[in-house]
């Protein structure tokens, strides 16, 4: 249930003096669209929702079947603290899609995460979830167009004068707070120019909207000082990516249902066959964690990204990760995904994954304490620890193969993220990089 009625949306519209409202969803790439209203319209968006054209949008609907409706979520109100007051402030809503009979649109992505919930709940489990979201800081060229020169050549946890971003990074903080974030940790990532901004964990709907705003927060005010933000996972050759981390948890009346006080690691049964699950579902559900091209430029060994299939308490080269945490705190790490993953459908499937395991009972393998990196192919094979896929579509297709992975996104999302990813890899095969005009322009 909303905790925000529609009376009290209108009510704060008129005593924040909103002139303009920006219904906000996503596609099925994960980027955030949105569409324009005044307030006077706002009455009749809050009861009977906004119509718009889907037909141009990522994966949403065909020509003759283009009318969609935007119905606000009324608890995701908030205002743009970067817009001047003068002549009306603007704040945003964000929606859910549904089709002109008024049925939820099977192509929305937050409604895959809504389903997938629903499920958990039958199940008597909520979730939640936090990100740890990593961004690079670049300058502009003399056009204004993004370069990949990074604004400054500070590492892990530096301070100025090595760290000179944190004015920004101060910035994009005061932004979100005033936007209803609670923010945790802020810091200087591995990268030169790379930075990472935690916000505290919540229910796992509310942070898929969190992240999307997040990114979007981050670009914004990183704009307003002349720098560009990028989200992509491996933007410079050489350096660690960028990825998001997510740590989850399930909650079961109140308590956190992967903790056991008399487990050696704190875990409970329910939480060891989550992590059965994910592991099980590891290679699958990475076309969704890591969707991009570039997204496996990021998945190799020696720049901290997970590549194997395993899980640990101790070491941070498995691709699942125990924090030392108990109690309430007691959770799982999933050090995979990067921040171009829809968060929507990337937290639908990971849900997805360890709810079969629950489901199944499924025991996760042994906890490897050696660091993977070192070990030999045939210690691999012997623990039966696999790799990651190679690249995405390797990735599609052994998410393709995985009934459960598949029957999380339903099928008009799959097969339109399918044909995008098939698009998207044939355009990539068919151009000419400048690491072959390197290696063959003068040898051959």
């Amino acid at each position: 249930m909303s905790s925000k009625s529609k009376d009290d949306i209108l009510r704060l519209a008129e005593e924040k003096n909103v002139k303009f409202i920006r219904l906000q969803f996503s596609d099925i790439l994960g980027v955030v669209k949105n569409v324009a209203i005044t307030r006077e319209e706002l009455p009749k968006a809050l009861e009977e929702g906004i119509m718009f054209d889907g037909s141009s949008i990522d994966g949403f609907t065909r020509i003759q079947e283009s009318d969609m409706y935007l119905h606000p979520d009324p608890d995701t109100f908030c205002i743009f603290p970067w817009r001047p007051d003068e002549g009306g402030s603007v704040a945003r809503l964000i929606c859910d899609v549904h089709c002109p009979d008024g049925s939820p649109f099977a192509g929305d992505p937050r409604r895959v995460l809504k389903n997938v919930l629903a499920e958990a709940h039958e199940m008597g489990y909520t979730m939640k979830v936090g990100p740890e979201p990593e961004f690079f800081l670049f300058e502009l060229d003399e056009y204004g167009d993004p370069t990949i020169i990074p604004q400054d050549q500070g590492g892990y946890f530096d301070l100025s004068p090595m760290d000179q971003a944190q004015d920004t990074r101060r910035n994009i903080i005061l932004a979100l707070e005033q936007m209803g974030f609670e923010i945790e940790t802020s810091h200087h990532e591995v990268a030169p120019g790379q930075h990472e901004i935690d916000f505290k964990y919540s229910d796992a709907l509310r942070t898929a909207d969190n992240i999307g705003t997040f990114e979007f927060v981050t670009k914004t005010i990183a704009s307003q000082q002349d720098l560009h933000a990028t989200f992509m996972p491996k933007p410079i050759s050489g350096e660690n990516g960028s990825g998001m981390h997510v740590h989850q948890s399930l909650f079961a009346n109140g308590e956190n249902a992967f903790y056991d006080p008399d487990d050696r690691l704190g875990l409970s049964k329910t939480a060891y066959h989550y992590i059965g699950g994910l592991i099980k579902h590891a290679r699958a559900l990475t076309a969704i964690t890591n969707p991009t091209i570039n997204s496996y430029k990021r998945l190799v060994p020696g720049y901290e990204a997970p590549v194997y299939v395993a899980w640990s308490s101790c070491n941070r080269s498995a691709l699942i990760r125990i924090p030392a945490a108990s109690g309430p705190g007691s959770r799982l790490e999933l050090r995979n995904p990067d921040p171009s993953a829809n968060p929507y459908l990337a937290i639908a499937v990971m849900l997805k994954a360890g709810l079969d395991g629950i489901k199944n009972e499924i025991d996760p393998p042994p906890e490897v304490v050696q660091d993977i990196y070192h070990l030999s192919l045939s210690e691999k094979d012997e623990m039966g620890i696999e790799s990651l896929p190679g690249n995405i579509m390797e990735a599609v297709q052994v998410m393709l193969e995985d009934e459960v992975i598949k029957d999380a996104l339903g099928n008009h999302i799959l097969e339109k993220f399918v044909r995008a990813k098939k698009a998207e890899w044939n355009s990539y095969k068919a151009e000419v990089h400048e690491w072959e005009l390197d290696h063959y322009l003068e040898l051959y």
